[in-house]
């Protein structure tokens, strides 16, 4: 029988992790590295930067592991065909996940068919020059009140995405157990639900998969896991 914590087995916990390596000052040999050990563990991907995903991809080739990178980080404002291009490129590269941050200024300012046409461009551009490419949508809740977060919600799903995701990592604040019950409660089953940005732990991991994400951004894969078989039974 399996060892587990909490309910959950080692291969759940690693198969809801999007090992993620996103910082300005990563340097090649860590990425390559990172590929090691999301290979190793078999994580649900390998989140990159833009200009790692060549890299990533043939570092993966034949692991299993998707190549997944960031679009419009992780501010949201760059234009909508700066947020396509970036995609195709990123396609063409290798990734088969893009993880793209909404214009959270339109979404603050109400103009919420702007939002809409942003991300169901990427989602087109993904569509047209791929097959089965994953488009998550980050909505950097540490800006938004509830009310945003759940019109977020909707609008990600009226575009065609993928996956609702609380955070980039970069902001004042990260994922909250809260946030991720809204956005599950909003989005229901028709969605995935990711939550990202300060989940450095085994318990904060799993109290988050409880409270209805189905992936957890985390740059503490390592240590997440190797406390796993500490606490497991």
């Amino acid at each position: 029988m399996s060892r587990t914590y909490r309910g959950f087995t080692f291969e759940q916990i690693a198969g809801a992790i999007d090992h993620s390596v996103l910082k300005p000052n990563n340097t090649q040999q860590e990425i390559i590295d990172a590929c090691k050990v999301a290979a190793e563990y078999q994580t649900a991907s390998l989140c990159i930067r833009p200009m790692d995903v060549a890299l990533a991809a043939k570092e993966l080739a034949g692991t299993g592991v998707p190549v997944c990178t960031v679009i419009g980080f992780p501010h949201g404002t760059t234009t909508t065909a700066t947020k396509v291009f970036e995609s195709v490129e990123a396609i063409a590269n290798g990734a088969t996940e893009l993880d793209m941050v909404l214009n959270v200024s339109q979404l603050v300012d109400g103009f919420y068919d702007d939002v809409e046409r942003d991300i169901a461009s990427v989602v087109a551009a993904a569509e047209a020059h791929a097959e089965n490419v994953i488009v998550k949508v980050i909505f950097e809740t540490a800006l938004l009140s509830p009310e945003q977060i759940v019109k977020a919600c909707q609008l990600t799903e009226a575009a065609g995405a993928d996956f609702v995701k609380t955070s980039t990592g970069f902001a004042s604040a990260g994922a909250t157990v809260e946030n991720i019950r809204l956005m599950k409660a909003t989005v229901g089953d028709r969605l995935q639900v990711k939550s990202s940005g300060g989940v450095r732990t085994l318990d904060q991991l799993i109290d988050m998969l409880e409270a209805g994400a189905d992936r957890s951004g985390c740059s503490a894969t390592e240590a997440v896991l190797a406390e796993f078989n500490e606490k497991a039974s």
